[in-house]
Formats: C-alpha cells, structure tokens, sequence
C-alpha cells in the first residue's frame, strides 16, 4: 500500500509538505480533522508530564477510565508521527489496529484518534484497512471523517469507491474529507465525483474539489480556483479560526492551495492573478508562493510562444 505522498517510481519522503515545491502539497484539509487532531488538547496535556511508551497508552485505552482512554489514544496517534516508533515498536501496529477493533461502542474520541494512529502507520497489519473500511459505516461523522483519512493516508486504492459513496452524506466534513481522499489517491478513477464537488452547496467542498481534480491534472475547477486568488472573496467566505501554531492563517491557506493546484496544472489563464498576489498580497508566505508560481505560469507561456513561433517559420 502507498502513503499518500508516495507514487510508483518516486523515493519515499516522510511528509506532504517535502513534495517538489511545484506541485499541489497540499489540499484544504477540512476543519473537523483539524479538530479531531488537537481537541481538548490543552486540558489533558497538562496531566502527561513525562514522555510514555506506545504499550503504556495502549494499556491506558483498553483499560483505563473514560479520562483516561481518549487522551491516551491522542497520544499514541501523535507517537505515530515519528517513524522510529514502528522501528522501536514493531508490533505496535498489530496492537492499535486491534485496539481499534475493540473501541466499537467506546467513547467516539477514542476510534477517531486510534484511526488517525493507523493512518500514520509506514507497515500496517494486512487487516487495518478491513477494519477501517468497516469503520466507513460508522454512525459517529467524526469517525467517518478520520477513517477516510486514514484510508487517504495508507493510499489504500481499493478502498476509493467505498469513501466516494460517503459524497453522499448529509455532513459537509464528511464530504470535505471524501473530496479530499479522492484527490489524495492516485488513479483518479472517480473523477466524477470531484466533478460533482464543483456544484456542493459547501464552499470548502468546491475548494477541495478544485483542488483535487488539479491534483490529477483536471482542469475542471479553474472558475473555482480562480476565485481562491481572490483575498476579498476568500475572506468573506472562511469563518473558522486558524489552527494552533500554524504558519499560516485560514485564509492564506485557501489561496496557497490555490495557486499551488495553479502550478501544478499551469494554468496561463490566471497568471495576472497570480501577478497580482506575488506583488501585493498581504501575506508574505502568499507572496512567496505566488512568485514561485508565477514563474511556472511564465516558463509555461515561454514556452507556447516558442513552439508558435516555430510553426509559423
């Protein structure tokens, strides 16, 4: 199975954000998995003073009081963010997975964390992506949305038409995070419903639809994309706060992976919104992207002129 940020004759990297600079790093992660990652973070972190083994949380979540579980689970997901934990803990993923298993009917925040635990997983057991399709039917949405993740994650392919009938739901993040996957993975066999993402009553829908149908080289999405390099639009559209120490803030996000997914297609057609980011936008991380991008679009149009000029000698 290929993470996310895997592809066929490519090395293998250790995040999204370590992608070539050119291509769409990331997409517009929806809010409800940036809450399930650091909710509650500050009121229990407080009552873990000292660094714990994968075994001691996981002892914690099968036996410990309703406190204590779900913290703990927290833990062991953000454990999973270091690669050295599968090699100090090789049997760590066996563990989670049926830990997972065993959290039917726990408290929700348990399942979603141990979810996002196993998506973080470089070797995971053969039955972790049977479990977490199981899980696609869970009736808790923050669930679904983190077992879609996680099956995003572990670049499980098979599991795509599974999470594109989720596009169905009635939950905008479910939705997001459906769209987002389905961008995620490679193949593109469901283009269609990225297509169909373009109309979602659900503006963050649109933008990851745009986005993702860039990621696969679709252009569908440029009216949408076009609109997430506009500032004033973008503002009066996004209501959420920032996450916490992020480099940036929610809006800047927006138009970042704007004109990311604008390089990765080189879009010509908006280089002069592009132009106008690199020079005066209000955000010095969006001028920077947008310059990189400009020289895409640039090199891009160079070289349309040249091979025009070519045919007409």
């Amino acid at each position: 199975m290929k993470k996310l940020h895997e592809h066929e004759n490519e090395p293998r990297v250790a995040h999204l954000s370590r992608a070539p600079a050119l291509a769409v790093q990331f997409f517009l992660i929806p809010l409800a998995v940036v809450g399930v990652v650091v909710l509650f973070y500050g009121g229990f972190r407080m009552l873990i003073t000292t660094e714990r083994t994968p075994d001691e949380y996981l002892s914690d979540i099968q036996t410990g009081g309703r406190e204590r579980r779900w913290p703990a689970a927290y833990e062991l997901s953000r454990l999973l963010s270091d690669p050295n934990t599968e090699v100090d803990h090789p049997e760590v993923g066996s563990s989670i997975v049926r830990a997972f298993s065993n959290s039917i009917g726990d408290d929700p925040r348990v399942r979603q964390y141990l979810a996002l635990a196993i998506g973080r997983l470089n070797r995971p057991p053969a039955d972790a992506v049977s479990e977490l399709v199981a899980a696609l039917g869970s009736a808790e949405t923050e669930t679904q949305i983190s077992v879609i993740w996680a099956l995003a994650s572990l670049g499980e392919i098979s599991a795509a038409t599974h999470i594109a009938s989720l596009y169905g739901s009635d939950d905008a993040g479910v939705r997001k995070m459906a769209i987002y996957a389905l961008g995620a993975l490679p193949g593109g066999g469901h283009i269609g419903t990225l297509r169909n993402g373009l109309d979602d009553p659900t503006v963050d829908v649109q933008w990851n639809a745009a986005v993702a149908l860039a990621r696969h080289g679709q252009n569908d999405g440029v009216s949408i994309l076009r609109r997430m390099l506009d500032r004033e639009y973008v503002e009066r559209m996004v209501t959420r706060s920032g996450a916490p120490n992020s480099g940036l803030d929610p809006v800047s996000e927006v138009i970042v992976s704007g004109l990311q997914a604008v390089s990765a297609l080189r879009e010509v057609g908006l280089r002069e919104e592009v132009r106008g980011l690199s020079e005066a936008d209000s955000s010095l991380s969006v001028r920077d992207v947008a310059l990189r991008a400009l020289e895409v679009l640039q090199e891009t149009g160079s070289g349309s002129v040249e091979v025009n000029e070519g045919r007409t000698n």
